[in-house]
């Protein structure tokens, strides 16, 4: 079968962009496209012929080390496709459903933190696309526990972000604690964000959305879908905000997000991590009541649930799609912010 595989850490080379890992090689062309064997599931798992794969700031993160992967990994864990075959062990699905696969592959199911259904803080999970080979492919399989059935008269590409921007956004949407009359603050406007300010507005419509973000198209993509104030991070809203959600990559947004944050507000921090460091005082950005709480990827509950709300309320999932083959320009432009919504993979 066809794939893309990363045999080697290394950086991803844009233009213009200043180096941060100088110790590792630098790629234009981070994934090899190749030929592998088609995977055969094992007990418990299905075989999925891939339709689509969205492409993840967290597939950027393993290909230049800050994930800690198994090498040569397929990266890729937002998954959609066809079952085509069945193992021993399976007896929920059937040759032909149509499922989605999500970032955690497998979970120990006997740790405290999975008998209270929280297995997205199990210690010894696996994760799709790290640990367990992923979607940049033809052919993948998957722990048919950790799959989830998704609508089938959705295109493939537009139902991929809800297996990680979209189910991952709901979970911090979830934590933050939004309520009627609130003003909420968005940093960075990418694939999670321009999902979580739809579920924002269906449920909540009397709250205030600020969205803050250096992309001019993705500020104009914010006031498309209604947010009430538009502008650069270090631009000041019309207010302090009650709840925050940051969903950018970097450490300085925290403290910015804080410095914004009304008296007794919430910041929930929607990234798995940071590349640069967090830097606050606890006077100027933690006193008076002000909470952090960060996002730890999603448990099946949040897939379900968000999977439950698409098909209810819909949300319009703003896609770039690429094929396979073009997976390298994919991650180049996400990297870049040059994405003009989720980008995602078309596989078959």
């Amino acid at each position: 079968m066809k794939a893309g595989v990363v045999r080697e850490h290394v950086e991803i080379y844009v233009e213009g962009s200043p180096r941060r890992h100088p110790n590792l090689p630098l790629r234009e062309n981070p994934v090899e496209m190749t030929d592998v064997p088609t995977p055969s599931p094992s007990s418990g798992q299905v075989l999925i012929a891939v339709e689509a794969c969205g492409v993840c700031y967290t597939d950027i993160d393993i290909i230049e080390g800050r994930v800690k992967c198994k090498l040569p990994v397929i990266p890729g864990h937002q998954i959609i496709g066809r079952v085509v075959e069945i193992s021993e062990g399976v007896s929920d699905l059937n040759v032909g459903d149509r499922v989605g696969v999500a970032w955690i592959a497998w979970s120990c199911g006997h740790c405290e933190h999975c008998v209270r259904g929280y297995e997205n803080l199990c210690v010894h999970y696996r994760a799709t696309g790290c640990d367990l080979d992923g979607g940049y492919a033809e052919y993948t399989v998957a722990y048919a526990n950790y799959t989830y059935r998704v609508p089938g008269n959705v295109e493939a590409e537009r139902l991929a972000p809800l297996m990680c921007a979209g189910s991952i956004g709901w979970r911090a949407y979830k934590l933050a604690g939004i309520y009627e009359g609130a003003r909420v603050g968005l940093l960075g406007f990418g694939s999670s964000a321009h999902i979580v300010i739809q579920v924002i507005r269906k449920l909540h419509p009397s709250v205030e959305v600020y969205v803050f973000t250096r992309s001019r198209e993705h500020m104009e993509l914010a006031r498309r879908l209604g947010a009430d104030w538009v502008g650069h991070p270090s631009e000041t809203p019309p207010r302090r905000v009650n709840v925050a959600i940051d969903f950018t990559p970097v450490g300085e947004t925290v403290s910015r997000a804080l410095e914004l944050l009304e008296r007794g507000g919430r910041l929930v921090v929607n990234a798995i991590r940071k590349q640069t460091p967090i830097v606050l005082n606890y006077a100027e950005h933690l006193w008076m009541e002000r909470e952090v709480k960060s996002v730890a990827n999603v448990t099946r509950s949040d897939v379900r649930e968000f999977i439950d709300f698409y098909v209810k309320h819909g949300i319009d999932t703003h896609v770039q799609v690429y094929k396979l083959e073009e997976v390298n320009t994919a991650l180049r432009d996400l990297k870049a912010a040059r994405t003009r919504g989720a980008p995602v993979l078309r596989i078959k």
